[in-house]
């Protein structure tokens, strides 16, 4: 009885093994999703943050205020990318999200310096990312061998950190607008991915194909309910955060609902793309967290942006999620504008053209 029933326990198995050999998709998700996970913690996820965009406003313009950039900048914590000719243009700089770092040396730099109680220099930081805080005051307080301050000694700490746009250091007030994202990232992509499958499983698909509807109105009439969706997801996010987190909207409004409508739009653009990939509504929801995962890891929503490989850095910028957190971010948080961050608002466009248009030709060569 024992032997019998071992040998009906085999064939089962058996059978299930050549059911995953013979379904290509699963069988390179349970390969895939291991490799991508060891290589995005192995190479791709960094905490050390180095080369931050940083803005610096040098007011004195004297050869001891020169060192101090040219050391700040041998450090590699900071990659100088922009100069500016006043504290208001490094703020501007900062709000618009150009860069994550502001170094102010005033005119009197050289004197405070020389004086050596109090901070000779501001460093303007951008606060809604909490991670850059930390690094700010490290190099705040970096020894800088000077040929100055290794005659007479440097200040205990050469630079004021000036936290921007979250001074009271709340990890609510940086996660909340990232959360917006991250939210409509899964039930956007997931709900559409599995939307047409579902009618093809369903017999339904077979139905439509026979009316007078084209492929785009099938596909605008699949997504229009979810972009109301989207938008519903978007105030109740930021009605809990107000008012469980208080979390400010210095921003406008309807500035963030745009941002908020192009990105669900690239994110329906991916669902519709993995629904005419997949077969079953088990492989839409696979590749759905195939897409899923890089997004979260490597958008800046959990680790630090800047301190990735550059590798890293270049996938993470192909993501629709990194250019929108970076948006909900400048818009609640800086009060920014979407023509200050036009860099991050052409990415969402062009992503949901190429996912839309793969996705319509994709859909004409199934239909053939």
């Amino acid at each position: 009885m024992l032997t019998d029933s071992l040998r009906r326990i085999h064939a089962i198995g058996w059978k299930e093994v050549r059911q995953l050999l013979r379904d290509r998709l699963t069988f390179g998700m349970i390969v895939g999703l291991p490799l991508l996970q060891v290589i995005l913690f192995g190479y791709a996820i960094n905490t050390d943050v180095r080369h931050l965009r940083a803005a610096v406003a040098d007011m004195a313009g004297t050869q001891l205020s020169r060192g101090v950039v040219d050391e700040a900048q041998a450090s590699q914590v900071v990659d100088i990318v922009a100069v500016a000719h006043s504290a208001p243009e490094l703020e501007s700089l900062l709000r618009d999200g150009k860069v994550s770092v502001g170094l102010y040396l005033p005119p009197d730099f050289d004197r405070r310096a020389m004086r050596g109680s109090e901070p000779a220099g501001q460093l303007m930081v951008d606060g809604s990312d909490p991670t850059l805080l930390g690094v700010a005051q490290g190099l705040a307080k970096m020894p800088l061998a000077t040929r100055y301050t290794a005659d007479r000694g440097a200040p205990s700490a050469l630079f004021e950190v000036r936290d921007f746009y979250n001074p009271e250091r709340r990890s609510a007030v940086d996660i909340v607008p990232a959360l917006i994202g991250v939210i409509l990232t899964l039930t956007m992509v997931l709900f559409t991915a599995v939307a047409i499958v579902r009618e093809r499983e369903r017999g339904n698909l077979e139905l439509l194909i026979t009316t007078p509807v084209s492929t785009v109105e099938l596909m605008a009439g699949k997504i229009g309910p979810y972009i109301i969706i989207g938008l519903i997801q978007v105030s109740l996010v930021l009605l809990l955060g107000w008012l469980l987190f208080q979390v400010p909207v210095v921003g406008n409004l309807g500035t963030l609902y745009l941002s908020a409508l192009l990105f669900i739009a690239a994110s329906l653009g991916l669902g519709l793309l993995i629904s005419t990939i997949a077969k079953t509504q088990f492989q839409a929801m696979q590749l759905t967290v195939f897409t899923f995962l890089p997004s979260i890891l490597l958008s800046g929503f959990m680790f630090p942006f800047d301190g990735m490989p550059a590798f890293a850095r270049w996938i993470g910028e192909c993501l629709p999620l990194t250019h929108f957190i970076r948006l909900t971010r400048g818009v609640l948080l800086r009060g920014a504008g979407l023509g200050g961050m036009w860099i991050d608002v052409w990415p969402l466009l062009a992503f949901f053209a190429l996912t839309l248009t793969l996705a319509v030709l994709k859909f004409h060569k199934r239909l053939d």
